[in-house]
């Protein structure tokens, strides 16, 4: 009897831990899932994103337009122009550009504000791309002026401390 009741025992455990490690919709499929959706809206949008990450390693240059050398707002001006969309040259006024998106929205094919190099002040003085949202985890692409033009994470304290906002600006990508 008793083992007859440890089998029962067994199996039952056994279907319950089965139960619980059935595969479930995860945050960071959640997130491809949203991200599939928004590329099948704006198919241009993973473009741009491919087309950024072929100039990684590109030297920092300031006031820099070109493949010799970015400044931040430089190389997202290049890469939407490469695409027909003209932004500004001053990443101020690309914070202008666009709607307002709330820091929870963000897509990829958004571009990401900062404040300058000092963390202090409201004023807009760096802008990179989104390039992949998974959770709460916003990676992008930028021109630094420490190392080019490289990934970043949004959730690093530097970025953290100096994040000012997300514009999105994929509808004039949409209209090209």
């Amino acid at each position: 009897m008793r083992k007859m009741l440890l089998a029962v025992v067994c199996t039952v455990s056994f279907g319950i831990v089965q139960a619980q490690t059935v595969p479930t919709v995860t945050e960071a499929s959640k997130a491809s899932l949203t991200e599939a959706n928004f590329y099948e809206k704006i198919p241009v949008v993973k473009e741009i994103i491919s087309f950024a990450k072929e100039h990684l390693s590109i030297r920092y240059r300031s006031g820099g337009t070109t493949t010799r050398g970015f400044d931040c707002s430089g190389f997202t001006r290049f890469c939407f122009k490469h695409f027909g969309v003209s932004l500004p040259h001053s990443s101020a006024a690309q914070g202008n550009v666009g709607e307002a998106v709330a820091k929870d929205e963000a897509q990829p094919g958004d571009l990401i504000l900062f404040k300058g190099h000092g963390s202090g002040g409201n004023r807009i003085g760096h802008v990179g791309l989104i390039t992949e949202v998974i959770g709460d985890k916003v990676k992008f692409i930028h021109s630094a002026w420490n190392g080019g033009v490289r990934y970043d994470y949004l959730h690093a304290s530097y970025y953290q401390q100096r994040f000012m906002g997300i514009r999105r600006v994929a509808h004039l990508l949409a209209e090209k």
